[in-house]
């Protein structure tokens, strides 16, 4: 088995590698790429990303990895990770930036002045350990407790136009999109190479996962 982290110059590629590397079965071979050919002759792929929408789309296009990475996304496993879960959307309001567009819908700021049940201010970004509900019996949920806790970085979440696309909801301010499985895509907001046991379980969940 042959995976491959794609490489467009944003995200901590190497602790997503080495978090799969921990999971993957014996013989499996973990890539950090952004050749066509390799992405293309992977078994599974995974779209990582951190920071800035605006920036992460213009190093993605500069690299030319649209067009393998929607065919990746159409044909073999395919994991988001964060901004490499917004990417996929059509359009963010992070500097009105234009997405991939392979899954239907946008991506929102949260905006400020969110309160919490106790009524506490809520800070900007989102950022720290938060529960996660599935929504629906994904195969990437096995063994994974009930709202179990992920850990989350960002400003912005996903909003997909057609309520199927959501696989897990979190609260923050309100309830959003938290992860989303569409055929053989799945893609998280928050970050499972840093979400200790759940999050490994994700990985290796994934590494075995036949859509």
């Amino acid at each position: 088995m042959k995976i491959v982290v794609v490489d467009y110059g944003m995200g901590n590629l190497r602790s997503v590698a080495k978090a799969i590397e921990k999971v993957a079965p014996a013989g499996a071979r973990v890539e950090i790429s952004a050749e066509a050919g390799r992405i293309a002759a992977a078994d599974r792929v995974v779209v990582p990303g951190q920071g800035a929408m605006h920036d992460c789309m213009r190093e993605f296009l500069a690299r030319d990895l649209r067009e393998t990475v929607r065919q990746a996304a159409q044909s073999k496993p395919f994991l988001g990770i964060c901004v490499g879960m917004q990417m996929l959307f059509e359009h963010s309001e992070e500097g009105d930036t234009p997405g991939l567009g392979f899954i239907s819908g946008r991506v929102r700021r949260f905006a400020d002045g969110m309160s919490g049940p106790d009524g506490a201010r809520l800070k900007v970004p989102h950022m720290g350990w938060n529960e996660v509900h599935a929504t629906t019996t994904h195969p990437l949920w096995q063994g994974i407790a009930p709202d179990a806790r992920f850990y989350f970085v960002h400003s912005y979440y996903c909003q997909p136009e057609h309520g199927a696309a959501t696989a897990a909801t979190t609260e923050y301010g309100h309830r959003f999109t938290s992860a989303v499985a569409q055929a053989n895509i799945f893609s998280a907001q928050f970050h499972p190479e840093k979400s200790a046991a759940a999050g490994l379980q994700l990985l290796s969940n994934f590494v075995t996962w036949q859509p």
